[in-house]
């Protein structure tokens, strides 16, 4: 356990936080990977899932040649007026969330590559602290810009399924979908706006000088055996990211979190470059009194936020 999971960051301290600068072609970089993934025809299917109602089992292809699994919310009415993708935590997804957090959305919920239940891959760990590691040694192997282009072909199997759902697309995840929302989210024309959870990835020269229980560890220990890897780190920082990501985006940041260190999260707010909202929580990735109460107010906010007209 990590005996402070505040790492002795005061509110005022973790505003402070910056984001490391970006590679000479790290905007390059990235809209290359973007163009690539939007040449991808994701060939999406569908079909009624056995969780019933209104909610349909999705796969859909992504870079690389990888089909990626899923699930689609429509409204009961079938009247959609608005597209939402959402990601997940660093431990995958079992099942769509109980709560649409928007109305009249059509709601697409993406497992990342590699990760479960719905996209295990041959050759892709799919726990965490292996996962995060996969390709690493190298920029254009590493799996997080995989994971990115899964993000931005599940908006084009949304916009395929769904055409109503292109009107407004927008992106919601937390934890390692907050992360990957920070880097992906800045290169897709097609995103309105976004809501992120406790992202990871944030500022990784000041992660890796901080021990956690969370992926970032197993980060931490490869880099002091490959230190070569920082260098590669530099293009999958979200906080660096965050310097390009100018629609209007919702963050919930954790004021104490052993698993996501709490500056790499605020890295990632302090940097974003557009309109912006905070909403702060006590704690993250574990359990504290009124946690409840503070994750409906959470919840309240986003579909406040994702109710604005930008």
């Amino acid at each position: 356990m990590v005996p402070d999971p505040t790492y002795g960051y005061t509110l005022a301290l973790l505003s402070e936080v910056g984001a490391p600068p970006p590679p000479e072609d790290f905007a390059e970089f990235w809209t290359g990977r973007y163009e690539r993934a939007r040449r991808v025809d994701p060939a999406p299917v569908a079909r009624p899932s056995r969780h019933g109602g209104s909610l349909h089992d999705v796969e859909f292809s992504s870079l690389d040649g990888v089909r990626i699994g899923g699930w689609l919310s429509l409204p009961v009415d079938g009247r959609v007026e608005r597209g939402l993708v959402v990601g997940h935590g660093y431990g995958g997804r079992a099942a769509p969330d109980a709560v649409v957090p928007v109305e009249r959305a059509a709601v697409l919920y993406f497992c990342a590559r590699g990760m479960p239940a719905r996209s295990r891959l041959p050759g892709i760990p799919d726990t965490a602290r292996l996962h995060v590691r996969h390709g690493i040694a190298a920029r254009e192997t590493y799996v997080h810009g995989g994971c990115a282009a899964d993000l931005w072909c599940a908006v084009s199997a949304l916009c395929r399924l769904v055409p109503e759902a292109a009107a407004r697309v927008d992106y919601l995840g937390g934890s390692f979908g907050g992360g990957i929302g920070a880097l992906a989210v800045p290169w897709d024309e097609r995103i309105s706006s976004a809501c992120l959870v406790v992202p990871s990835f944030g500022n990784h020269p000041l992660r890796l000088t901080l021990p956690c229980t969370g992926s970032g560890e197993s980060v931490r220990e490869y880099a002091r055996d490959h230190p070569e890897v920082r260098e590669v780190l530099r293009y999958f920082d979200a906080a660096t990211a965050a310097t390009f990501l100018r629609v209007p985006t919702h963050v919930g940041m954790a004021l104490a979190d052993p698993a996501v260190p709490p500056p790499g999260q605020f890295a990632v707010y302090n940097a974003l470059a557009g309109p912006r909202e905070r909403f702060l929580l006590t704690a993250g990735h574990t359990e504290y009194a009124g946690m409840g109460e503070e994750d409906r107010a959470l919840r309240a906010a986003q579909r406040d936020f994702l109710n604005l007209s930008f």
